[in-house]
């Protein structure tokens, strides 16, 4: 009898040696069960979201090309053109995190094409015909002070090459930078 009793101790003290690893994990918070990653995010451990491209916020709720769409006032003085104020449309692209810019360098009935990644907006090498051919590229971004909705600032870095050589710098080289504003 003593010799069951002590098997049967053994075996109860095994079962709650192995079982109470279980339990005690199966009570860990699962934090993702409170979270909701908009777009497509994906929930991490500690609750916080990694967005898809194209997406940031918190929760992934906030289209990234969002913050640069609308028309923007232009204020630039170039190291080959001289002072200037326009106007830039800037809208959808083909893609969630790419941009279309109208009226570029107040010249360009052709859209140059950029990528945005968080505040930061990027103009790859591209070339645009408007009687000749020029070859654009440059970077910008969003002041985060004067952000954002109806209302933003811009500081655009680029240069225009043209088929001589010579390029109009916008504070990509040198000269001073373009300045959006809307």
């Amino acid at each position: 009898m003593r010799i069951q009793l002590k098997t049967v101790l053994l075996a109860a003290l095994g079962i709650i040696t192995f079982s109470t690893p279980l339990l005690l994990t199966s009570c860990k918070h699962d934090k993702c069960k409170e979270t909701v990653c908009a777009y497509g995010g994906q929930c991490n451990d500690d609750g916080s979201c990694t967005c898809m491209t194209g997406y940031e916020g918190e929760r992934c709720e906030t289209v990234t090309r969002d913050k640069f769409k609308g028309v923007w006032t232009t204020l630039e003085d170039g190291t080959l053109s001289n002072p200037n104020t326009y106007a830039v449309s800037v809208e959808d692209g083909p893609a969630i995190d790419q941009v279309i810019i109208r009226n570029f360098y107040n010249k360009f009935n052709e859209s140059i094409n950029a990528t945005v990644k968080g505040d930061t907006l990027y103009i790859p090498n591209q070339s645009i015909t408007d009687s000749i051919t020029y070859t654009v590229e440059g970077k910008g971004w969003v002041i985060p002070e004067a952000f954002y909705g109806l209302h933003g600032k811009m500081i655009v870095k680029y240069r225009i090459s043209y088929p001589d050589g010579t390029y109009d710098d916008f504070g990509y080289i040198g000269g001073s930078p373009s300045e959006w504003t809307k």
